[in-house]
């Protein structure tokens, strides 16, 4: 990363929450969503990434309410949600408690109605006969043309208006090699005079590094995906992890995940794409060596259906929130361990005597240890010892509180996709 893209300090210690306003409340407004914030600092949440809150093309809109993705106007709140007093409101009360919030920019296109076709026509991509069109098959938008210096300002000046009114601590750039990298560059420059932001991307191009604080890590979610269904196992699971080693900046921050609004809306909730595997493949993504773990709307109830797309389809939530603890405990060992961050801080993988169906590995930093063991299999009644002769002394169940002394012959059982943390 560019010396002048340093990171923010907090973002170091980094997990996002997704919030979909639509589908998170019977009301779907910014005012109901308000509510949910304090339950949302118990777990341990430091980022709102709120889906886009810009209004949505009527025109060739999918479905009766249209995709957030299909903007009419950057510089507007969708009315659905309320007003712009309604997001500033939310946004200094999230702040009072101790969030950051992004909001998701979509950069790469608009709706087909977009204030923008009629007054800066020229701002977009066209065919011969001067008609808009999109390159990547979506029905419902059109590209803009980033060969247009004009329009550049022109985007960088709308992503500044909500840094002014709102006060917002960064984007989640939609699609983001779909712009190019020297736009964002410009962008980051530019916005960074004004206010220091967190910049996640969504891609998995390592050169976006060069601007972006994070990157999505789709490729390991569908070998964690294809683990959890018998069609790949660990040696596999490596495989991607040694390649993310081998072409990303030794400090490049992933954005891990087993759900998010695209997985659940198309291909289904974590239980059905991860069946029972879903718990222990949550705790990878938030213990893994230099991730941010990403939670989505109702992932902590949790929600086992599909939430509808381009429809109102509100979450349904309980009195209780039966994941509420399970997050509360990762999102808290991701923030607050010494382990999980530092400069000498660094991740073994750990070899086991059941290395074919056992996932450990542990985070240290100095005389402060993390000790993560996942059975990444459908086989109960695994027994293994830890074969690194440098995983011994007294550590503390973070599941129990139990504590155990590790030594050389220290043997552990695990039953199918079942899971242990270790502290000290």
């Amino acid at each position: 990363m560019q010396e002048n893209f340093k990171p923010l300090d907090w973002a170091k210690q980094a997990n996002i929450y997704e919030v979909n306003v639509r589908q998170y409340t019977a009301e779907g407004t910014f005012e109901a969503f308000e509510s949910h914030l304090p339950r949302l600092h118990d777990m341990g949440v430091k980022v709102l990434w709120f889906m886009p809150i810009t209004p949505i093309s009527i025109k060739k809109r999918l479905g009766k309410l249209g995709s957030y993705y299909s903007c009419s106007d950057y510089v507007s709140i969708n009315p659905e949600f309320g007003t712009i007093d309604n997001f500033k409101k939310l946004v200094v009360a999230a702040h009072e408690q101790g969030f950051k919030v992004i909001i998701d920019w979509v950069a790469n296109h608009t709706g087909w109605d977009h204030t923008w076709t009629k007054e800066h026509p020229t701002f977009y991509k066209q065919r011969d006969d001067g008609t808009f069109y999109d390159s990547n098959g979506w029905e419902d938008v059109i590209d803009l043309d980033y060969t247009n210096t004009t329009m550049r300002q022109a985007m960088i000046a709308a992503m500044n208006f909500w840094i002014d009114e709102c006060d917002i601590d960064g984007f989640r750039c939609d699609m983001a090699h779909l712009v190019p990298l020297d736009f964002w560059q410009e962008a980051r420059q530019t916005l960074d005079n004004i206010k220091k932001l967190f910049w996640l991307a969504e891609t998995e191009e390592p050169a976006y590094h060069q601007v972006f604080d994070a990157t999505y890590a789709w490729e390991l979610l569908h070998k964690m995906e294809a683990v959890s269904k018998g069609l790949a196992d660990i040696k596999h699971l490596d495989g991607v992890l040694k390649k993310y080693n081998s072409i990303f900046p030794a400090n490049a921050v992933r954005l891990l995940f087993i759900t998010n609004h695209d997985e659940n809306s198309h291909s289904g909730s974590e239980f059905e794409r991860f069946g029972i595997a879903a718990k222990a493949f949550a705790i990878l993504c938030a213990t893994w060596h230099n991730s941010i773990p990403l939670i989505y709307s109702g992932q902590e109830l949790p929600n086992t259906k599909r939430l509808k797309f381009f429809e109102k389809d509100e979450i349904e939530w309980k009195d209780k929130t039966d994941l509420h603890s399970f997050y509360k405990l990762l999102l808290t060992l991701h923030r607050d361990h010494p382990a999980m961050r530092g400069v000498t801080n660094h991740t073994t993988r750990l070899q086991t005597t059941a290395d074919d169906l056992v996932f450990a590995f542990s985070r240290q930093n100095e005389d402060r240890k993390i000790l993560v063991l996942l059975n990444l299999s459908k086989q109960n009644k695994v027994k293994f010892q830890i074969l690194n002769p440098e995983i011994r002394g007294v550590f503390t169940s973070a599941l129990s509180g139990i504590k155990i002394d590790l030594t050389s012959d220290e043997s552990f059982e695990l039953q199918a996709w079942e899971f242990l943390i270790y502290c000290r």
